[in-house]
Formats: C-alpha cells, sequence, structure tokens
C-alpha cells in the first residue's frame, strides 16, 4: 500500500463511518437530538469531501496508484451503506430505497470486478449519469442526517427524501446503463 496523502485521506473517510454512527448513540445528556444530527451531518460532509479531495489529490499529485483506485470506492460504498443503514434505523428511510441503492452498489462493484478481469473495465467506468446520481445520493444523506429546519424554512426530511428517491432512480437508470454494455460479454459475444 502506497502511503501518500490521497491514500491517507480516503483511510479517513472509512475511519469517520463509525465515527459518525456512534454520534447517534451518546446519552441525550450528551448531545441533544438535533446537536446528534448536525454533529452526523458535519461529519458525513468532512467524509463526503475527503472523497473529492483524494482524487483530486491523486490526479494533480500524481499520486495514483492500483490500491488507491480499489480502496476509494470501497471506502464511498461502505461509508453511503452505512448512513442509509442507519437512517433507516432512525426511521428517516425506507428500507426498500436502501436496499435498491446498496444492491445496486454491490451489483455494480461486482459487473465491474468482473469486467477488469476480461480486460473491459472502461467500457464501465463512472460517467455522467453516475456521478449525478452520487451527488444527488451524497445531498440526500446530509439532508436526512440533519432531520430539521434548514435557515428556519426549508424542511430537510422533505426534501431529502425527495432527493433519495430521485437518486433510487438515477440508481437503477445507471444500473440498467451498465448491464446494456456489459449485456454482450455476459451473453459471451464479445465482436
Amino acid at each position: 500500500m502506497p502511503v501518500n496523502l490521497p491514500n491517507l485521506l480516503t483511510w479517513l473517510r472509512i475511519l469517520l463511518i463509525p465515527v459518525f454512527l456512534v454520534v447517534f448513540y451518546f446519552p441525550d445528556t450528551w448531545l441533544s437530538g438535533r446537536d446528534k444530527n448536525l454533529t452526523a451531518t458535519l461529519l458525513f460532509a468532512v467524509a463526503a469531501l475527503t472523497d473529492w479531495l483524494d482524487g483530486y489529490l491523486a490526479r494533480s499529485l500524481n499520486q495514483t496508484s492500483a490500491f488507491g483506485a480499489f480502496l476509494d470506492p470501497v471506502a464511498d460504498k461502505l461509508m453511503v451503506a452505512a448512513a442509509l443503514i442507519l437512517l433507516v434505523g432512525l426511521g428517516r428511510l425506507d428500507a426498500p430505497i436502501a436496499v435498491i441503492i446498496i444492491g445496486r452498489e454491490i451489483a455494480i462493484s461486482a459487473l465491474r470486478e468482473w469486467m477488469a478481469k476480461i480486460g473491459k473495465s472502461k467500457s464501465v467506468a463512472v460517467n455522467f449519469l453516475g456521478k449525478l446520481k452520487t451527488a444527488s445520493q451524497m445531498a440526500a444523506i446530509l439532508l436526512l442526517l440533519y432531520h430539521g429546519l434548514l435557515f428556519g424554512v426549508i424542511d430537510t426530511q422533505k426534501l431529502g427524501t425527495w432527493l433519495i428517491y430521485v437518486a433510487a432512480v438515477l440508481t437503477l437508470w445507471s444500473m440498467a446503463y451498465y448491464l446494456k454494455i456489459a449485456m454482450p460479454l455476459l451473453r459471451g459475444k464479445t465482436d
């Protein structure tokens, strides 16, 4: 494992997962419900920012590595899955939405791994649709973690719920897109 700043930021993102989860288990005498929401939101936001920052630094400092390329998406999926499961447990997200998003991440990760083994990983590289899905998903998770009025007028639960449904539709759409690309290879046709 190359020790460089981008990889350290990825490890930081992984280490922040239990930290933002455990916040909700603090006694109310330590943190009020509102403070738990705000703290978890800020920790998740920091973790999400490290996702962008580690990729940017890896490219700009020419510190990309096979290990970093492996670990970065694993960290992302762990972070999102943990947040979605937490939100279901808190009653802020419907379980079927979490299953759709987490299931897609597992299926597409497996597809990408298989495509890489046969030398076709570029055909299922992240595209604009995937980036849009991720942006919608991250914004929704932040809003659902916050779970209150933003600027005294924006109901983050309603907006976050709307965005997570958009993310779920984009999740299914992008999965269909990747499967369509991979289908000829899955059927054994390589022309």
